[in-house]
């Protein structure tokens, strides 16, 4: 599947051709190829825009299913890679129950995902303007007081009376993405509300709403983690191994899977350390940091907080500092 165009086969369960053809990735037109055609299991990579054609292909009376890319690649890599070959091997490793897939949440779920991951786009957004500002500061060599403060109303008032044209610009965009903020921040405060999981996460120190949404949404239905390890792999806190004969390396996580979550998990495992001294996972944390350092540490923290977090929502149960 392309930008503009897809190409697509349809055959039977023992393989035989029933219909291929290149469409343009057009509603009208992936409706009329697919027609006169009914319950079929259709595979596609995942991609940015996958989700318009998961739900389309659905709403036509098909099981949709998402192939891992990466994975999908391993399994398959040929010399020769063209559209009709690359279609044609989706087709077999699905009718051989081959195919490896990926996770295709709710749809409420990935609106969570949509409103909480724009609400990161835009602080990441608001932190570089404020480093152009800084930058702009410095080349005119004009002190100021790092920190939060000069970006207060008061402050910014006292920056656009200094009539620099870059600051300026800045300045005015900085206020439509601080408006920007607060309706998204506004917006996740009232998600935030409506479910139970968002609830029990908000009782760990370190996290609130927002931090809390974003778990929740990353992880969609814990259930479909049969174990904590597998819970951790999704979410990059596993070493990456390397193992030779008898011998096994471990290295530095894989930092594979979900990198909105592995962020978050980080994050919140800061603040949780600092403020919660006597949970198992601030004594988890200086345990590791003792031997291996504060960097180290904080990983090994992140991961025991997802631990903690898996069996919360698992056995729905409130955060407890012991045990």
């Amino acid at each position: 599947m392309h930008k503009s165009f897809c190409q697509t086969i349809v055959c039977t369960k023992e393989g035989e051709l029933i219909k291929e053809g290149r469409i343009k990735t057009e509603k009208e037109e992936i409706e009329e190829f697919f027609s006169d055609l009914e319950d079929l299991e259709i595979a596609f990579e995942a991609s940015t825009n996958y989700e318009y054609f998961y739900d389309l292909l659905e709403g036509l009376g098909h099981k949709v299913v998402l192939a891992h890319p990466l994975k999908t690649r391993m399994i398959a890599e040929a010399r020769i890679k063209t559209d009709k070959i690359d279609a044609k091997t989706l087709a077999e490793l699905l009718r051989g129950n081959l195919l490896p897939t990926s996770y295709v949440p709710p749809k409420e779920i990935r609106e969570l995902r949509h409103l909480v991951r724009h609400r990161i786009a835009l602080g990441r957004f608001r932190g570089r303007l404020k480093t152009q500002i800084k930058t702009e500061l410095r080349r005119k060599n004009i002190k100021y007081q790092d920190g939060a403060s000069i970006f207060t109303s008061k402050r910014r008032e006292e920056l656009g009376r200094l009539k620099n044209p870059g600051i300026d610009s800045y300045l005015a965009i900085y206020e439509t993405v601080e408006r920007e903020l607060k309706k998204a921040e506004r917006e996740i405060e009232q998600a935030g509300q409506r479910y139970e999981e968002v609830k029990l996460l908000t009782g760990i120190k370190g996290i609130g709403v927002y931090s809390a949404l974003i778990i929740f949404s990353e992880i969609g239905d814990g259930s479909r983690f049969p174990t904590e390890e597998k819970l951790f792999s999704y979410a990059g806190l596993v070493p990456r191994v390397h193992q030779s004969g008898k011998e096994s390396y471990y290295g530095r996580i894989t930092k594979e899977g979900s990198r909105y979550l592995r962020w978050i998990l980080v994050e919140a495992a800061r603040v949780h350390v600092q403020w919660c001294p006597e949970s198992k996972i601030t004594k988890h944390y200086n345990k590791i940091k003792r031997k291996r350092g504060s960097n180290v540490a904080i990983i090994a923290a992140a991961r025991k907080l997802l631990q903690v977090i898996y069996h919360m929502l698992k056995n729905k149960e409130e955060f407890r500092i012991e045990g």
